[in-house]
């Protein structure tokens, strides 16, 4: 697998056996996780896309080695994850497969010349309450944002369902209500401290890292 691109190292130690994905291209690719040597050994596990504009300049050979450590790091997952408590708190979209997924038409190739992503978040409120925000610059001067306030109902042990409001946009001075209300569904594959790992129900792989 190993080119002048890309390379895959792989670096063991006693407790924690390490593989590591790394690209040398210009967008910067990093994926990092643990295996766990014993059972009872205490493994860290990450994965980390940086530099890749939340998926949207990365390769067709980049996209499937983040699917590769996210189906990794799936197995380590903690039973009934929509039951964790690590759930809750404010999340950065780090990284979408499809990347109209998160932000909608902002995001879509039309949609980012005129728009240019400053963050993409999400935050989940215990019990039930999620928000999702994008902010951008439009037109390269007006800063402004598109959020989403929902409510999360639980379906099993690893799906949720979010119901959102209307969407609210603000550019400038300007702030109003748009549209219709909105679905989505969402399988928990991973979460811990600090990251989290979703599946949409048309298969976009989702990466949120826990903000600081």
């Amino acid at each position: 697998m190993a080119t002048a691109a890309s390379s895959l190292t792989i670096a063991s130690s006693f407790s924690e056996p390490r593989i590591q994905i790394r690209s040398s291209k210009r967008t910067r690719l990093s994926l990092q996780y643990s295996i766990p040597y014993k059972a009872n050994s205490r493994s860290r596990r990450r994965l980390v896309v940086a530099n890749s504009d939340g998926g949207v300049t990365l390769s067709p050979e980049q996209h499937k080695e983040v699917a590769q450590v996210a189906g990794e790091l799936q197995k380590y997952c903690v039973s009934e994850p929509v039951k964790c408590p690590l759930i809750f708190g404010d999340w950065d979209v780090v990284y979408c497969s499809v990347p109209t997924s998160p932000g909608g038409g902002y995001r879509s190739v039309i949609g980012r010349l005129f728009f240019r992503t400053n963050e993409m978040i999400q935050g989940i409120d215990s019990p039930d309450i999620v928000r999702n925000r994008v902010s951008f610059t439009a037109l390269g001067f007006l800063d402004g944002d598109v959020s989403l306030t929902g409510k999360l109902k639980v379906l099993d042990s690893e799906w949720v369902q979010v119901i959102f409001e209307p969407p609210e946009l603000k550019v400038g001075s300007l702030e109003f209500k748009y549209g219709f209300e909105s679905e989505v569904k969402l399988r928990i594959t991973y979460v811990d401290e600090k990251l989290r790992l979703g599946l949409g129900s048309r298969g976009s792989l989702f990466v949120f890292r826990r903000r600081q």
